[in-house]
């Protein structure tokens, strides 16, 4: 336990919960030392207060940015209470021990994320709370350091339980906290910086990020997990409310994101149905109601506990809908109160808005670990727009193109090897992950077959569809199992040694084929 804390410094850019907390330690004989807004909220509602100036002699200068930067504020943190040098060497300057820092740093992130300019941003840059922070920090031993305003009713409740001190597993907790705050703070400084100068690979990376949600368990239930938010503010699962349902898990979180991303990336009203991070059905549709029955026809039963992701405001005649089927998550932009009040009739469903969708044109960066280090890139942010290689005697009609365009789409979100068959703007087939291309079109043809099956339809669903694949078909194998099973048209990126084989194949069976010159492996 420590002595009673007696002097106090508080420097805060948010406010929140200040006036009761300085009142607090004032009326238990806490002097206050303050600077600028913080000192001026203080002392208007009647809380005495020490301006830093009047206690270090020296005036704030230079536009503030020199405040605390004297040896009366940093000798006060760090002179070790059980030194009888550091105490002589106070006592000699007139030095007096700071008990207690209260600081949150600049809104540097806030500031960037608003669009700020790069003279405001900075400004927004710290130097005195940081410097600060570290101090009291290192001395911990006697000093407490407070960084979060959610952490001003625990030291109360130390200080009532302790005759007005505290223990000192709680300023040790304390000080860690502080150091985890200044790195992150720091790390956002950096990756700024390395933006603004569009440097993509740094010599150093440093990954920040704030604790969300602690989870039950990870991917399996001997894994422990958690969900970190950071970086640039992109709408999505990171900025979903949930409205309500049970707590997200690991692999909830990572099916909604994988289903977030794929509905995000179609102008027209679409809805994707996702398992496993693959989709079962995606399809666009007249309206959402349309679109969700589409995609579900694709794979109805592969859909039964997926994620159902739609990128408009969720209404009342889609959650009519939803309700019928047994879904884990459901995520919108928006739910429009009579929707929401028709999936209450799920309780366990999860449902999330998360007031816009995300930017997919935006390559950001994307994280991976490995043993001992991480794998950084881009995200895959290229669309096909026109920019197709007509390769066969045949070319494709519009109506065709337009489903070549939708498939490829797709194919971005599907893992490799992926083969996705399409047709009138629905998914028909999905071939996922599979070793073998060939393997996956001969799945993404089965499947085809089964949703003709569960339709009660007299043909496969693949034929008069058109195929994607996410890569170039090593052989004409996987081409021909796709033309077997019904496809007209085809879509690849192109580039194998054997392109004028798979080329000779298509023209053989008919079929019109456009290289996109780009691939979209997601492994």
């Amino acid at each position: 336990m420590s002595e009673p804390i007696r002097r106090a410094l508080i420097s805060v850019s948010d406010k929140t919960g200040l006036v009761d907390f300085g009142r607090y330690l004032a009326d238990h004989g806490v002097e206050i030392l303050s600077t600028g807004g913080s000192a001026k909220m203080l002392a208007d509602a009647g809380v005495p207060v020490v301006e830093v100036s009047q206690h270090t002699g020296f005036p704030e200068m230079m536009d503030g940015r020199v405040k605390t930067l004297h040896p009366k504020i940093h000798g006060g943190m760090l002179g070790r209470r059980g030194s009888s040098d550091d105490l002589a060497t106070m006592e000699n300057y007139g030095i007096a021990p700071i008990d207690l820092v209260v600081v949150n740093l600049y809104p540097f992130e806030e500031t960037v994320a608003a669009g700020a300019d790069y003279e405001t941003c900075i400004e927004n840059i710290d130097i005195g709370g940081p410097a600060m922070i570290r101090s009291a920090a290192k001395n911990h031993v006697s000093v407490n350091v407070v960084v979060d305003t959610g952490d001003y009713g625990q030291l109360v409740e130390e200080m009532a339980t302790n005759k007005g001190g505290t223990t000192p597993e709680f300023r040790k907790k304390l000080a860690a906290k502080a150091y985890r705050r200044t790195g992150a703070y720091d790390a956002a400084i950096g990756s700024w910086f390395a933006d603004v100068q569009e440097i993509s690979f740094p010599e150093r990376l440093v990954i920040a990020g704030s604790l969300k949600q602690e989870m039950r368990y990870g991917e399996n239930p001997h894994q422990t997990a958690a969900f970190y938010t950071g970086g640039e503010s992109r709408a999505g699962v990171a900025t979903a409310y949930q409205l309500q349902g049970k707590e997200l898990s690991f692999n909830n979180l990572n099916d909604t994101d994988a289903a977030f991303e794929l509905v995000a990336e179609f102008e027209d009203t679409a809805c994707a149905i996702i398992k496993h991070a693959n989709p079962c059905g995606v399809a666009i549709g007249d309206n959402l109601a349309d679109a969700y029955q589409k995609a579900l026809t694709c794979d109805p039963e592969s859909a039964f506990g997926g994620v159902v992701a739609i990128n408009r405001t969720l209404d009342a005649a889609t959650a009519e809908e939803i309700v019928q089927l047994f879904a884990e998550v459901v995520i919108a932009p928006e739910i429009d109160d009579s929707a929401e009040e028709i999936l209450t009739a799920k309780k366990n469903l999860r449902v999330l808005a998360t007031g816009g969708l995300p930017d997919t044109k935006r390559s950001d960066m994307t994280i991976r670990s490995l043993a001992g280090g991480f794998l950084l890139q881009g995200r895959d942010a290229l669309i096909i727009e026109d920019d197709l290689q007509v390769v066969t005697e045949r070319a494709p009609t519009e109506k065709e193109l337009d489903d070549l365009r939708f498939a490829f789409t797709v194919c971005k979100h599907v893992k490799s090897n992926a083969i996705i068959y399409a047709k009138d703007g629905v998914t028909v087939g999905i071939g996922a992950g599979q070793m073998s291309r060939v393997n996956s079109s001969r799945i993404a043809s089965w499947k085809a077959q089964d949703a003709a099956v569960s339709a009660g339809e007299a043909q496969s669903r693949a034929i008069g569809s058109v195929v994607a694949s996410d890569a170039f078909f090593p052989f004409a194998d996987g081409l021909l199992a796709a033309a077997e099973a019904g496809v007209t048209a085809v879509i690849q990126p192109g580039g194998s040694i054997r392109d004028d084989e798979v080329i000779a194949a298509a023209n053989e069976q008919g079929l019109a084929m456009v290289f996109t010159g780009i691939r979209h492996f997601r492994h």
